[in-house]
Formats: C-alpha cells, structure tokens, sequence
C-alpha cells in the first residue's frame, strides 16, 4: 500500500499546552482530541523517490513540515499536500553527505502478510495451470519465476523521502520530533518481532557448544563437571555451613602441629 497519501488539507492538530488543557477537562474519549504538533518548520523542500502520481516536482520545491503525533504531514506552497503513517517509515537519519543536507526517510510500501500470502498462493495456482496448458514450465520453472516476482515485489515496494530544509541547523529538531512521534505507533511487524524475541534463546541444535538443561538423567561431560567444580571452589555462601569432613580435617591439623610446637618449646 502508498506510503505516501495525497490530502486535502493537514489533519486538525493543537499544541503541547492547548492539548494539556483539553485533557485536563476530562473529555468523553482521549481518542477524539486532535493530534499534538511537535514541530513545525517552513521553506522546506522534498525528494519523493520514486516520485508520487499527482505531486509535481513544482509541489516539491518548497512548503511547511509538519511533524504531527498521527503522523507526518507537508503542505506545498502550491496548496498539494500529503502525508505520511509512521509505522511505514522504517528508517530515518539525517544525511549530510550531499550537497544538501537533509533527513532521509526509508518507506515501507509492502503490502499486508495475509494478502500478500493470499496473492503469493494465487499466482501459484495460476502458474501451475498455465504450466499444465502450454507444457513448458515445470515445476522448477515455475519456483524460480515466483521467486523472481517476489524479490522485485520486495524491492518496488520501497520508496524513499528526503525532507530538505533550507537551514540544516533544523535538521536535529526534526530528527528529535519525528522519532518521539514515531516511538508512538508500532512498526508493521512489530507482532513477529515479539514472537521471535520469546524464540530468541531456545537451542535448535545448531549451536557448536554442548547445552545442558538436566532434563532426565542428563549429565554433565568432564570438562562440564571440571568448570562446575571450579565456580563451586570460587564461590563463597556466607550460608552453608561448613562440612563436618573440614571440621575433622582442621582437628588433624591442629594435633600434628601440636608436637612441633612442644619440640620448639622443649
């Protein structure tokens, strides 16, 4: 789906102290209040790559910024305007390498799992009847031509946004302002993330270091119960008591020195 949306007019937005005091009237839903402008900068121009359909590059030349907590907004001083979901931006950073310093925005424009799977099982169904009819792909033919589709579906479906204003010192206000938005709104594949993070240290067997979890009559190797012998020898519990073997022991040593010590005072 568009990153990037062509809009009538800048969403309704308040600031920090307008939002506080309609909050603090206690309103019927905090999801009606508008949204907060974090910041909002003038004379500023952008690079839309691949260029947007309806957004000239006249539209692009100059306009306002407005760094919003719903999202990321800019009106052209043509009167287009567009915006911008933060959950696509998967990428943000102030480039200074160029000419033109600016803050480079990374756009996600894939579309949803679910129908690109549905799509995906489509165009499956679709090549193998067409295989089946003209009889010159084969199931290998047909593998690597849907895994051709999808690597370029993966790289069309980026675009990438340069926001260029005309002082660079702005750069750091809005590097600061859009990231604070951003940490709003979750990231498309935040749920995968949270599933992998519970995977995260299960072992899978690939792992070259032996993995003991005592399940069972597992037991340690030698070198396993040579490194369990040296922690328990460095380790010092102020709790455990001392074994009755080390009281015997210190017994025996204080009686074999006894003689010694009436030989030296004889």
């Amino acid at each position: 789906m568009p990153a990037v949306t062509l809009i009538d007019a800048i969403p309704a937005f308040v600031t920090q102290e307008e939002y506080s005091s309609l909050s603090a009237s206690t309103p019927n839903s905090f999801n009606d209040l508008p949204a907060i402008l974090k910041y909002k900068q003038g004379n500023v121009s952008v690079d839309i790559q691949p260029p947007v359909e309806g957004f000239s590059n006249e539209d692009s030349a100059s306009g306002t910024l407005y760094v919003l907590t719903s999202v990321l907004a800019f009106k052209s001083s043509t009167g287009r305007s567009f915006q911008v979901e933060y959950p696509s931006i998967t990428l943000h950073a102030i480039s200074r390498s160029g000419p033109r310093p600016s803050l480079y925005c990374q756009l996600d424009e894939s579309e949803d799992p679910e129908a690109g799977t549905s799509n995906g099982a489509q165009g499956t169904t679709n090549g193998a009847v067409n295989g089946g009819a003209d009889g010159e792909l084969g199931e290998g033919g047909e593998e690597e031509e849907e895994e051709e589709e999808g690597n370029e579906a993966e790289f069309s479906a980026m675009r990438e946004l340069n926001i260029i204003p005309a002082s660079a010192e702005s750069l750091d206000a809005i590097f600061e302002a859009l990231s604070q938005c951003a940490s709003l709104h979750p990231d498309k594949f935040s749920d995968d993330d949270e599933e992998m993070d519970g995977d995260a240290f299960m072992d899978d067997g690939s792992s070259p270091f032996e993995v003991f979890t005592g399940d069972g009559d597992e037991e340690l190797s030698e070198v396993g119960k040579a490194a369990l012998a040296h922690l328990e020898s460095i380790i010092y519990d102020p709790f455990q008591p001392k074994d009755d073997d080390d009281d015997d022991s210190a017994k025996e040593t204080d009686e074999e020195s006894k003689p010694d010590q009436e030989k030296q005072s004889t």
